[in-house]
């Protein structure tokens, strides 16, 4: 593993064996493309005469140009195609255009930063498209001092990676090292996690690493990028243990030192780590946790991987030297899926295997509900024991962007239950043992939908879009049509135009104190006969979860509310109570 990353940290940090365009001051531009598909590559300068580029084996071709600099715009001729630079940091006009040549300086202002420990993290979701009327990075910016006043320490911020058009979530990225550039590109991306960590917040990025998006993919004729034996719901599955896979995992691997390094982010969230297929002595994962190891050495900051995964298993998680993943963190579902069906009553798709107050106990005491049990969903047994896995580990929500945007309406939770029970929800998650995220809008009960939408520009591939999409809800007996996923009103709608401070906001910050103080105490989980969950923190701190939906008397004896209503010793209905002595 040491050599592998030690070779890999010389490609990445050596200009002439980077991928891509590579400006040095006073240099010029080094250019290194590989497509072992290709006999002869030549680089187009907009407006200037082709060049060819050197073939220098393994599929790689070469250049080196003192001329060029920053904002030079450029294509690629690969025999008789004209295509972007694959490995592209800038694509001004869109997925079809020519690449820029990008100065990588900055000038930060973070050289003191440090981020929050990850065990107080309290993480904020977000769509840079519909965060705000501005639909970019900077509107982001001018809304970061209500999110620190709010108490958040860590903005997550879904795909950036280069998508078509201007609409998307941002997992149909095909430029995986470019930045959107309808929300400001590679200078406003970074300006964005300046201007977060003058804040107090810490920034990570959602990435894509187990498939490509279909509009403007042209890595897929250039080299093996794909093999046939592994698929995804989204298509097909990268290369990452074929034939030519160092060279794949090299494209990837790029990315990811690029985000750590040359951008000042504290982490990454890697989207659906379960569809990232790899049978190799050391994975593709593995090399990744390896290769964050290697940033936080040379940045001097602690970093932050985190994996979406379904799977349950904690290997993820697990030491590299322990056979496992060497992850920081993962989303962990079952919290959410069990309080979802407990407050919704609803019990379509995988919602079949959750519900009911013991079993959201048993996901405080054990991290998840199955550990080797068996799944009526999955018809088949799941899980692994996460008895060794710290609780801080586990990232848990209510709410997020794959739970309401995959609902045909794309409801927020705040449509679908009273208020009683939303503030429950978000109790239970701010007030558990795990690592809390949030998505955006939540904390004043944001009513707006999440819905999918695209902005794709091939009419077939826009059908495809919408028969996909209702093929994935037959398992929720959803009868109705989805809304248009490319219409410009379904976007609008997500739109967040408004963010009021009000008396749903007081309650969310509240407990997002709580949730940073009580963490860090031990944890004694008990639930009643009366549908109710008490979590005691330490000694001195019991917070009540009360699922009932009528009042139930509760002896306080000793011990004082400072958090929820418990007057007369009678607990409210859906109601989440905090008691300390």
């Amino acid at each position: 593993m040491e050599k592998i990353t030690s070779r890999r940290i010389e490609q990445f940090t050596i200009p002439s064996e980077r991928l891509g365009a590579t400006y040095i001051e006073g240099e010029g531009v080094y250019i290194r493309l590989w497509a072992p598909k290709i006999k002869e590559a030549h680089i187009e300068w907009v407006g200037q005469a082709r060049a060819p580029l050197h073939k220098d084996g393994d599929g790689y071709f070469t250049g080196y140009f003192s001329d060029a600099k920053p904002g030079d715009t450029y294509y690629f001729h690969c025999d008789q195609s004209r295509i972007p630079d694959p490995a592209s940091r800038l694509q001004p006009d869109g997925i079809f255009g020519p690449s820029e040549v990008v100065n990588l300086d900055f000038e930060w202002s973070d050289q003191k930063w440090k981020a929050p420990s990850s065990t107080k993290w309290v993480i904020y979701e977000i769509h840079v498209g519909t965060f705000s009327t501005r639909h970019n990075f900077q509107g982001v910016i001018e809304d970061l001092p209500r999110l620190k006043e709010l108490g958040i320490t860590t903005l997550e911020i879904m795909p950036v990676s280069q998508f078509p058009g201007e609409r998307n979530w941002g997992y149909d990225g095909v430029f995986p090292h470019a930045v959107q550039n309808s929300y400001g590109g590679p200078q406003g991306l970074k300006e964005l996690i300046n201007s977060a960590h003058a804040q107090g917040i810490a920034v990570i990025l959602d990435v894509v690493y187990n498939h490509i998006g279909p509009e403007g993919n042209i890595l897929f004729s250039l080299g093996p990028y794909i093999q046939d034996k592994y698929h995804t719901p989204w298509g097909e599955a990268l290369n990452y243990d074929g034939n030519y896979s160092d060279d794949v995992r090299r494209y990837f691997l790029q990315t990811i030192w690029q985000w750590l390094t040359e951008y000042h982010l504290d982490g990454l969230r890697l989207d659906a780590v379960q569809t990232i297929f790899d049978t190799s002595p050391i994975s593709f994962l593995q090399e990744v946790a390896a290769l964050k190891q290697e940033a936080e050495k040379q940045t001097g900051r602690e970093l932050i991987l985190i994996a979406e995964t379904d799977m349950n298993d904690p290997r993820i998680l697990d030491p590299i030297d322990k056979n496992g993943i060497g992850f920081d963190a993962h989303w962990a579902d079952d919290l959410h899926h069990a309080l979802h069906t407990t407050l919704t009553g609803e019990k379509d798709g995988y919602y079949e295997d959750y519900g009911g107050v013991e079993q959201i106990a048993q996901i405080y005491k054990n991290g998840v509900a199955f550990e080797g049990d068996y799944s009526p969903f999955r018809k088949r047994y799941h899980g692994k024991s996460y008895a060794h896995i710290d609780k801080k580990r586990l990232v848990v929500q209510s709410q997020n962007h794959d739970q309401i945007g995959n609902r045909i309406f794309g409801e927020r939770f705040s449509t679908l239950v009273d208020q009683r029970k939303l503030k429950l929800a978000a109790a239970c998650v701010l007030l558990s043992p795990f690592m809390p995220l949030l998505f955006m809008g939540e904390e004043f009960g944001c009513d707006n939908p999440f819905l999918y939408f695209v902005s794709h520009s091939d009419p077939e591939l826009v059908k495809a879009v919408r028969e996909g999409r209702k093929a994935e809800w037959a398992s929720f007996n959803w009868d109705h049509d989805p809304p248009d996923a490319a219409s410009i009103e379904t976007f609008e709608e997500c739109v967040l135009k408004d963010k009021p401070s009000n008396e749903m906001t007081s309650y969310y910050k509240n407990l997002i104190g709580f949730s940073k103080e009580f963490r860090q105490l031990p944890l004694q989980v008990e639930h009643d006969e009366m549908k109710r969950i008490f979590l005691s923190y330490g000694d001195n701190i019991k917070a009540v979860l009360s699922f009932n939906e009528t009042e139930t008397a509760l002896d306080i004896k000793g011990w004082d509310c400072i958090f929820g209503d418990i007057s007369s010793g009678m607990l409210p209905p859906y109601c989440a109570t905090v008691l300390k002595r």
